[in-house]
């Protein structure tokens, strides 16, 4: 499996990903799908896009892009996600790793998620594991596709 950086020809398979985790409703605030135009769009905002390949095929990416702006903008933040059949394989951890090297070499200094739901909890393991550090809880900040509210858990990580 190979992280690199996307082009254009990715694009299909990566908005499929992205709608896959948004469709879910339990991980991403996002509620509008993408389509062809509004995806290639979103995706080139990006500071930087990784994605995961293998023979070929993208199993999984990356957006990584400045938290906040002016005195604040050394902090990025990033989401992940991975296509469905292909969870549980460590893809999510190369994408992490890959995403710290990523905002070191543009310049950023904290990774920062804002928004992780309390019971998203391999992602939170995976986190932990990887030397971030929660920030608390935000009670009832994010609202599940099915209408109830969860907590979120901020998270971050110096890239020193």
């Amino acid at each position: 499996m190979t992280i690199r950086a996307y082009t254009k020809a990715d694009l299909p398979e990566m908005i499929g990903i992205w709608n896959e985790v948004v469709s879910d409703g339990i991980a991403f605030p996002q509620e509008e799908l993408l389509d062809e135009q509004s995806g290639a769009r979103f995706f080139a905002a990006q500071t930087y896009c990784g994605v995961a390949e293998e023979e070929g095929a993208v199993l999984g990416l990356y957006i990584l892009h400045p938290n906040n702006v002016g005195r604040c903008g050394h902090i990025c933040n990033a989401s992940y996600a991975v296509a469905g059949g292909h969870r549980g394989r460590h893809i999510g951890e190369k994408l992490v790793l890959d995403c710290l090297a990523q905002g070191r070499a543009h310049g950023f200094r904290v990774l920062q998620f804002n928004a992780v739901v309390e019971s998203n909890v391999h992602a939170r393991h995976l986190y932990e594991r990887l030397g971030f550090t929660q920030l608390g809880t935000i009670p009832g900040g994010f609202r599940m596709k099915d209408g109830h509210y969860e907590n979120i858990c901020p998270y971050y990580r110096t890239l020193d």
